[in-house]
């Protein structure tokens, strides 16, 4: 999918974003190196992922997860391989005490382990995920301490 057709159907989910954020790499060919952000509350996110995977046909290639200052964020990342753009969808956790989002796993079974690395080390509860238990982090390690959280001291 060309660069252009990609952002004339993205704008078919705009009422389901905050925004859309656009970045090209300075030196990048047509569509290449671009990054798209799609930005939206966590309640958004599995309809989102699954217009991007499935309607849009994009590849799945990561998930990262982020204490940020207010709330904590989810990036689902995909890549669109013919044009060489990269969508994120951006997902913000507002909650801080109970953050908690749900699971892309079962629409893209290969987002299990990396969901469960971020429930480890960042607390980030994924509902709907089909196995929910440590990954990373020892049996022995103290329940409700999450190693990447900002307010833990090392």
């Amino acid at each position: 999918m060309k660069q252009h057709e990609l952002d004339n159907r993205l704008s078919t989910i705009e009422d389901k974003l905050i925004r859309i954020e656009r970045r090209r790499a300075p030196s990048a060919a047509e569509g290449a190196g671009d990054r798209v952000y799609l930005l939206c509350e966590r309640e958004q996110v599995f309809e989102i992922c699954r217009f991007l995977f499935e309607d849009l046909a994009l590849r799945f290639v990561i998930s990262t997860g982020v204490d940020a200052e207010d709330c904590f964020e989810v990036l689902h990342h995909f890549a669109n391989d013919e044009s060489g753009c990269i969508a994120t969808v951006r997902a913000f956790i507002r909650d801080r005490e109970n953050p908690e989002i749900e699971s892309i796993t079962p629409l893209i079974p290969g987002a299990e382990w990396i969901e469960r690395e971020m429930h480890d080390v960042l607390g980030i509860g994924f509902k709907n995920h089909p196995n929910l238990r440590r990954l990373i982090l020892d049996d022995d390690w103290p329940e409700g301490v999450y190693p990447l959280r900002k307010e833990v001291q090392t």
